[in-house]
């Protein structure tokens, strides 16, 4: 498996798999905001993230196909981007969940984030959002 930066190439993958518009996905893609891993040519899952407050690297979303999730897909995801933001200089990495999704929750906790708040956005989804940090200021890239 190899993980890299989105292409152009991979658009109408991550149209397909994304739920965010096309327009969005080709924006992110030219600001190198998706990572995505591959096996033999075909993908197998993506992160993109952005950056709060212009700033501080979130992951606004991971997603693996069924059939690779639990096979370290998500975690070599993870840790691509962890290290391409290490690399940058980034202090810290964030992300969040709903607070009624415990897996995910569990996911994050076992990759070094903590919860950091929540807000409460029931007027667009069902439970509160969770944000998660993680410090990596202790960390240099090479």
């Amino acid at each position: 498996m190899i993980v890299r930066r989105g292409r152009s190439e991979d658009l109408a993958w991550l149209v397909d798999h994304d739920d965010a518009s096309e327009d969005w996905i080709g924006r992110c893609i030219q600001f190198d905001e998706y990572f995505v891993a591959a096996q033999d040519g075909e993908l197998l899952g993506f992160l993109r993230f952005s950056r709060f407050w212009g700033k501080i690297p979130y992951m606004d979303m991971i997603r693996v196909l069924s059939s690779h999730q639990r096979a370290g897909v998500g975690t070599a995801l993870f840790r691509a981007w962890e290290d391409a933001m290490i690399e940058e200089g980034a202090q810290h990495l964030m992300t969040s969940s709903e607070w009624a999704e415990a897996d995910p929750q569990a996911w994050h906790r076992r990759n070094g984030f903590q919860a950091a708040g929540s807000i409460d956005f029931r007027i667009v989804q069902p439970s509160p959002e969770i944000f998660f940090l993680k410090d990596i200021s202790g960390v240099r890239g090479g």
